[in-house]
């Protein structure tokens, strides 16, 4: 059974966001990766599989070791997504800010 991955039911995982978090600035193996949880190997085995389903991390082959990496390209689909709802949230931020600095000047 081949179930379709959605990125953002992949990164809701906070396991999978760390993973995502410690192969940002380099490749590492799945033992490596596994080294850094308190779970079972297959366990993390498991999130590298989703996230590589998700394209989140690309797989690359060193002789007998499998790496894994982030897949930029994914990753900056998923913030290009992200960054209106950000955008948005700031300008309201600012707008109750500005709100508060008159009320505080009003008193």
């Amino acid at each position: 059974m081949n179930l379709r991955r959605d990125v953002f039911q992949a990164i809701a995982d906070p396991t999978r966001r760390a993973i995502l978090m410690l192969v940002a600035s380099q490749a590492l193996t799945a033992g490596a990766i596994a080294s850094n949880f308190d779970t079972a190997r297959p366990t993390v085995s498991k999130h590298l599989q989703i996230l590589t389903e998700c394209e989140l991390l690309q797989q690359h082959q060193s002789g007998r070791e499998v790496y894994y990496h982030i897949n930029a390209k994914k990753m900056k689909e998923v913030a290009d997504f992200i960054e209106p709802f950000r955008n948005m949230w700031d300008d309201r931020f600012n707008k109750l800010e500005a709100i508060m600095k008159n009320y505080k000047s009003e008193k």
